[in-house]
């Protein structure tokens, strides 16, 4: 299967200037998964900018209906 970069950056919310990742979905998801975190993509612009990206956040902002 081919990665479809490109597209992929197109919809990218990662504020995270450096990330090495960046519209390669499958290393970006299996890098957050080994911290117990998940991708900046399943966060609003507001919650992605924390760079808490947790479990735990992610469980809160949903809980709390902001996701």
């Amino acid at each position: 299967m081919e990665c479809k970069n490109e597209q992929n950056l197109s919809s990218c919310n990662c504020t995270y200037e450096p990330c090495s990742r960046k519209g390669i979905c499958c290393d970006c998801i299996s890098y957050h998964l080994r911290s117990r975190e998940l991708p900046a993509c399943c966060f609003s612009q507001d919650a992605e900018r924390t760079f808490d990206r947790s479990f735990e956040h992610f469980a809160r902002l949903v809980t709390e209906k902001k996701i």
